[in-house]
C-alpha cells in the first residue's frame, strides 16, 4: 500500500507535465533558426505506432472540443513549479504529525486532499485560467507534502533493519513506477479522450486507494488487530534497539547539528535537481524538440522511469546483500549507490543532449541515465533511516523539503532558458543538472553517514536535558552548582 500510495502521489503530480503540452495553443519553436527536429520521422524504422506527429482523425476529433490556452513558456513553468511552492510548507510539519499521530492519517489525508484537486483541476482551468490552476497546484502540493515524512515514518515502524534497503527501496520506487504510470497513461488518454481525462482518471484511481489503505493498514505493529504474535514479536526484537514507542521531543539542535544530516540534505537538493528537471519537462523536450506525438511522447518519457524502477529494486537486493554479509559498511554502501547513480546520470544526460536528432539514441541515452540512477533508492533515498528511526519522519521532511526547492526552480529556469525550445536551449539546461549532480555527490561522499545518530537514543537525550537543567541550577554568586530537584528528575524521565 506505500508502494501504491507513492504511485498515486506522483501519477496526479506528473500528469499535468504530459497535459500542458496539449492544453496550449503552439507548444512548438518559432524561432526560423530553430535546430529542433524535423516533425515527420519515427523513432525507430517502419514503426507507426509511435510516429513523431500521426493522429488518428477519430481521436483527434475527440479533442477538438477542448479548450487551448494561449501560455508561454515562461507562464507554462510558473504553473509547473507552483505545485512545490505548497510542497516545501508541509514537509516539516507531516513529519511531526506522523510522529504524534502515527503515518496512517497524514499519509491517507494527504493523498485524499490530492486526489480531490486533482479531479477539480479541469473545472478550475475552464473557470479561473492560470491563476486558478495554479492555486490548485499550491493547494495539491500542500496536500502531498505530507507524504515522504508520514512514509518515512512508516517505514520505521514496519521495516527490521536487514530488510531496510528492500523494503524502502521498494516502497519509495512508487515515485518512479508513478511516475512511468503517469506519463505512459496521460499520453494514452490524452490521445484517446483528451487533456481533461487524465485528472478525472488519476484524481478517482487516488480516491479508491484512500479507501482500501483506510480500511488495511496501520501506523505500528503495535495497532494492528490481526498481526501474528510471531511476527508482532520479530519486528520489536529487531527494531527495540533504536526504534522507540515512546520517545522525547523532537531534538532540534541536535539535528541541525548534525553534519550527515545535511550531507543528506545536499543529496536530496541535487537528486531533486536532476529528477524534477526530467519528470517535469522531459515531456516538454520530447514533444517540441524531438517532435513525438502525444502518445509516443507519453510512452517514450515514462520507458526512462520504467528502467530506474527495475534497476532501483535490483540494486536494493544487491545493497542489503553487501551490508548483511558484511562485504562493506553501511556508510560505504550508501555512498556508493548514490554515486553510481548520480554521476552516471549526469554523463548520459549529458551524452543525450549532444545526440542531436538521432531519436533512437537519444531516448537509449535517457533510458540509461535513469536507469544508473535508480541505485539512490538504496543509496541517499533511505539514508534518512538509518540516521534515526525515531525522526526519521521529521529529517525526512527536513532533508526532503529543502531538496524540493528545486521542484519550485527548475521549471521555471527551464521556461526562461528554453523560450523557443530548441536543442541548443535545452543542451544549457542539462549542463546545470550535470553540475547540480557533481557538487552534491562530492559533498556526500565526503560526509554522509550509514550509522544511527546518538541523539537518537532516548537515554542520551534525557541525559542531555538533565545536564542542561544541572547546569541553569548553578549559582552565578558563588559558582556552586545546586543539585537538580527530584521534580525536575521525574519530569525528564516522564520525557
Amino acid at each position: 500500500m506505500g508502494f501504491l500510495a507513492l504511485i498515486n502521489a506522483y501519477t496526479m503530480r506528473v500528469c499535468l507535465s504530459v497535459a500542458i503540452t496539449e492544453m496550449v495553443i503552439n507548444t512548438g519553436a518559432s524561432n526560423p533558426n530553430d535546430d529542433s527536429c524535423s516533425s515527420v520521422a519515427t523513432i525507430l524504422p517502419n514503426t507507426t505506432s509511435i510516429d513523431a506527429t500521426s493522429d488518428t482523425s477519430s481521436s483527434s476529433s475527440s479533442r477538438s472540443s477542448l479548450p487551448l490556452y494561449d501560455w508561454d513558456e515562461k507562464l507554462q513553468g510558473m504553473i509547473l513549479s507552483s505545485f512545490y511552492w505548497g510542497y516545501v510548507l508541509t514537509q516539516v510539519p507531516g513529519g511531526l504529525l506522523a510522529e504524534k499521530f502515527g503515518g496512517k492519517h497524514t499519509l491517507g489525508l494527504g493523498i485524499l486532499s490530492t486526489a480531490i484537486f486533482t479531479l477539480l483541476t479541469p473545472i478550475a482551468v475552464a473557470r479561473g485560467g492560470p491563476t486558478a490552476l495554479i492555486v490548485l497546484r499550491i493547494l495539491m502540493g500542500l496536500g502531498e507534502g505530507t507524504t515522504f515524512p508520514s512514509m518515512n515514518h512508516l517505514v520505521a515502524q514496519w521495516a527490521p533493519p536487514s530488510e531496510r534497503s528492500k523494503i524502502g527501496s521498494l516502497v519509495f520506487a512508487g515515485t518512479v513506477a508513478g511516475t512511468v504510470t503517469g506519463n505512459a497513461l496521460s499520453g494514452i488518454l490524452i490521445h484517446s479522450y483528451g487533456w481533461t481525462s487524465v485528472f478525472y482518471f488519476f484524481g478517482s484511481l487516488g480516491v479508491i486507494w484512500f479507501t482500501v489503505f483506510s480500511l488495511v493498514c496501520y501506523s505500528s505493529p503495535y495497532e494492528h488487530p490481526f498481526i501474528s504474535a510471531k511476527e508482532k514479536k520479530y519486528l520489536t526484537d529487531s527494531m527495540s534497539v533504536h526504534t522507540h514507542r515512546n520517545i522525547p521531543p523532537t531534538p532540534w539542535k541536535h539535528i541541525f547539528k548534525s553534519i550527515p544530516l545535511w550531507a543528506l540534505t545536499v543529496a536530496f537538493v541535487g537528486q531533486d535537481w536532476g529528477t524534477f528537471t526530467l519528470t517535469s519537462d522531459l515531456p516538454k523536450y520530447m514533444h517540441s524538440v524531438l517532435k513525438f506525438s502525444v502518445k509516443a511522447n507519453g510512452i517514450l518519457s515514462a520507458l526512462p522511469s520504467l528502467f530506474m524502477w527495475l534497476v532501483s529494486m535490483l540494486s536494493s537486493w544487491i545493497a542489503d546483500w553487501m551490508i548483511n554479509r558484511d562485504f562493506m559498511s553501511r556508510t560505504n554502501v550508501r555512498r556508493m549507490f548514490t554515486t553510481v547513480g548520480f554521476m552516471g546520470a549526469a554523463i548520459f544526460i549529458i551524452s543525450a543532449s549532444y545526440a542531436g536528432c538521432n531519436r533512437t539514441l537519444v531516448v537509449i541515452l535517457f533510458v540509461i541515465a535513469m536507469a544508473t540512477n535508480g541505485t539512490v533508492y538504496p543509496g541517499m533515498k533511505v539514508n534518512a533511516l538509518d540516521l534515526s528511526p525515531n525522526y526519521s519522519g521529521t529529517i525526512l521532511a527536513l532533508a526532503n523539503g529543502i531538496g524540493a526547492l528545486s521542484g519550485i526552480a527548475t521549471p521555471y529556469v527551464v521556461g526562461v532558458l528554453t523560450p523557443d525550445q530548441t536543442a541548443e536551449e535545452w543542451r544549457i539546461v542539462f549542463w546545470i543538472v550535470f553540475v547540480f549532480y557533481a557538487i552534491t555527490n562530492l559533498i556526500y561522499l565526503l560526509y554522509a553517514s550509514g550509522d544511527v545518530q546518538k541523539w537518537n537514543d532516548p537515554d542520551f537525550l534525557i541525559k542531555s536535558k538533565l545536564d542542561q537543567e544541572s547546569n541553569k541550577g548553578c549559582n552565578n554568586a558563588n559558582n556552586k552548582q545546586t543539585p537538580i530537584s527530584n521534580y525536575q528528575l521525574r519530569r525528564l524521565s516522564v520525557h
